[in-house]
C-alpha cells in the first residue's frame, strides 16, 4: 500500500543502526562509550611500555597513540569505506590478545630493538589478516544460537574479571589493592547506576553509566582516591609521532607470534560482531563481517605508524549498547572522534582518567554482566532441550572458564599456545564450533529438528534475513548472505 503524503513507507524508515541523534545526545552517549572502553584501551600500553623499557613519560606517549589509532580504527568499523568495515556500533581498541606476546617479544630484544621488532611484527599481522578476511567470514555458517550464545556468554563472563580487578584498585600488591575504601566505592557506584536505571526516563536512563561514572567520581574525590596528578603533567597538544621509537623491524618469530594473536583477535571480533548484529536486531552476515574483519586488520596494520598495536573489536561496548539502547553507530563513530582527540590532547585525556578504577569497576559489573545476559538470551531459542545441544555449551563453557577459574592451568604447555589458550573467549568458540560440527553436521540426524543448533521451531536451514541498504559501494557484486546450518 502507498504512503499517504508526508508519511515515511517502510523502505523509507532508517535502521537504528543507521539513524543520528540530536548533537547533544549524540555526544554525550558517544562519551559513555569512551568511558567505558577507556581503561581498555591504556591497559596494554601501561603494560608493555614498562617491559620495553620505557619511563613513565614515554609510556604516557604510548598511551595517547593508543587512544589515537583506537579512534582511527573505530571511524573505520563504524562508518567505512568500500568494503571496509561492519558499519555496526563497535568501539576498536588495543587486543588484550596480544599484550603476553609482546611483553615475550620484548624481553627477547634489547630496549633500543623491542618496541621496533613488536611493530614490524603487528605490521605483517595486520596485512596477512586483511587478505584472509573474506576467508575468514565465511566461517559464519557455523555460528548457529548454540555456538553465537555460549560465545557471547563467555565474553561477559571472561571480561567480569577484569571489573573485579578495577574495582579492588587495579594495580595487584599495591598497598590500598583490594581494600574496604574501593571495593566500597565500587559497590557505591553499582548501586548509583542501578538507581538511575530505576527511577530515570527516556535519555537519562540511555546514559546512567555516565552519570553513574560522573557521580561516583564526584564522591571519590572526598574519600581520596581520585588522582589529580596527571593534569599537572598533561601538555596540551602531544601529536603521535609516526615511528617515534624507531622504524619497525622484521624478526619472524615475533611475525609467527603476532600472526597467532590476528587470528585470535579475528575469531573473537567474529564473535562479538554476531553477539551485536543479535543486540541491534541487524544480524551480521558473510559481507559484514568481512568488512568488520578488514576494519578490523587494516587498523592494526596502519597503527604502528603512528606508535600503536593490534586492534579489534571491544566486547565492552556491547553491553553497554544491549542496556542503553542506543544503537546508532554514529553514536560510536562521535567516541572514535573523541578518542582521536583525546590522543591529540593529553590534558583531555588525563580528564577522563580522572574515574577512578574502583568506579569503573563498579560500573563495569553491570555492562559486563549484560553481555552474559545477551548470551543466555540468545541460548534461550537454542533448544538446550533437545539433540546434542546443552552437551554442546556445557564443554564449551567448561573449557572457556578454564583461564578465569584456573589462571594457572596452562602453565607447562610451550608459550606459543598460550596466545590461544590464555583466552577463554577463544577455546570456548572453538570448542563450540567444533562439537557443533561434530554432532549436528557430520552424520547429523535427520529426523532431528533441532539438531542443527537453532530452535525447534526454526526450519532446518534459516537465512540470515535481508540486510537494510546501508550505501556500501559493493552492492552489486556481493553475494547474497551465506545461509546459517
Amino acid at each position: 500500500m502507498a504512503a499517504t503524503p508526508g508519511q515515511k513507507s517502510e523502505g523509507d524508515r532508517k535502521h537504528p543502526v543507521d539513524a543520528t541523534l540530536p548533537p547533544f545526545k549524540m555526544f554525550t552517549s558517544g562519551l559513555q562509550h569512551v568511558a567505558a572502553s577507556y581503561a581498555g584501551v591504556v591497559a596494554p600500553p601501561m603494560i608493555v611500555g614498562p617491559a620495553c623499557g620505557l619511563t613513565a613519560t614515554e609510556t604516557a606517549f604510548l598511551m595517547g597513540a593508543a587512544l589515537f589509532t583506537a579512534g582511527i580504527a573505530t571511524l573505520l568499523q563504524t562508518l567505512g569505506f568500500w568494503k571496509i568495515g561492519a558499519r555496526l556500533p563497535f568501539v576498536n581498541g588495543v587486543s588484550f590478545a596480544g599484550v603476553t606476546p609482546m611483553v615475550a617479544i620484548a624481553k627477547s630484544q634489547s630496549p633500543a630493538h623491542a618496541l621496533p621488532v613488536i611493530f614490524g611484527a603487528v605490521i605483517v599481522a595486520g596485512v596477512l589478516g586483511f587478505a584472509l578476511a573474506p576467508y575468514f567470514s565465511k566461517l559464519v555458517r557455523f555460528f548457529p544460537p548454540v555456538v553465537t550464545g555460549t560465545v557471547i556468554t563467555l565474553i561477559g563472563v571472561s571480561l567480569l574479571p577484569v571489573a573485579f580487578n578495577w574495582s579492588q584498585g587495579g594495580t595487584e600488591g599495591a598497598p590500598d589493592y583490594g581494600s574496604l575504601t574501593n571495593i566500597g566505592m565500587a559497590a557505591l557506584t553499582l548501586v548509583i547506576v542501578l538507581a538511575l536505571r530505576r527511577v530515570l526516563r527516556g535519555f537519562l536512563q540511555q546514559i546512567a553509566i555516565l552519570l553513574g561514572l560522573i557521580a561516583g567520581t564526584l564522591i571519590a574525590i572526598p574519600v581520596g582516591i581520585t588522582d589529580f596528578s596527571a593534569l599537572g603533567d598533561a601538555g596540551l597538544i602531544g601529536f603521535p609521532t609516526p615511528f617515534h621509537f624507531g622504524a619497525p623491524q622484521f624478526s619472524l618469530a615475533a611475525i609467527v607470534s603476532m600472526c597467532i594473536v590476528m587470528l585470535v583477535c579475528m575469531t573473537e571480533s567474529t564473535a562479538d560482531m554476531l553477539a551485536l548484529g543479535k543486540i541491534v536486531d541487524r544480524p551480521a552476515d558473510e559481507r559484514t563481517i568481512a568488512g568488520g574483519l578488514r576494519a578490523d586488520t587494516l587498523g592494526t596494520a596502519l597503527s604502528p605508524l603512528f606508535n600503536g598495536f593490534a586492534n579489534s573489536a571491544f566486547a565492552q561496548n556491547i553491553g553497554l549498547v544491549a542496556m542503553t539502547k542506543v544503537r546508532s553507530r554514529f553514536v560510536v563513530a562521535t567516541s572514535g572522534v573523541i578518542l582521536i582527540v583525546l590522543g591529540l590532547c593529553p590534558v583531555a585525556a588525563s580528564v577522563i582518567s580522572l574515574v577512578p578504577l574502583p568506579v569503573l569497576g563498579g560500573a563495569g559489573i553491570v555492562l559486563f554482566g549484560s553481555v552474559a545476559a545477551s548470551g543466555v538470551q540468545t541460548l534461550a531459542s537454542a533448544a538446550m532441550e533437545k539433540g546434542e545441544n546443552a552437551l554442546i555449551v556445557a564443554a564449551a563453557v567448561g573449557v572457556g572458564l578454564i583461564p578465569i577459574a584456573a589462571p594457572d592451568f596452562y602453565r607447562n604447555f610451550p608459550k606459543d599456545l598460550l596466545v590461544v589458550l590464555d583466552s577463554g573467549i577463544s577455546t570456548g568458540c572453538l570448542v563450540a564450533i567444533v562439537l557443533n560440527l561434530a554432532f549436528n553436521h557430520f552424520g547429523r540426524r535427520e529426523a532431528d529438528p533441532a539438531a542443527d543448533g537453532h530452535g525447534a521451531d526454526a526450519p532446518p536451514a534459516p537465512t540470515v534475513p535481508p540486510q537494510p541498504d546501508r550505501g556500501r559501494a559493493d552492492d552489486a557484486d556481493t553475494p547474497a548472505a551465506t545461509p546459517l546450518p
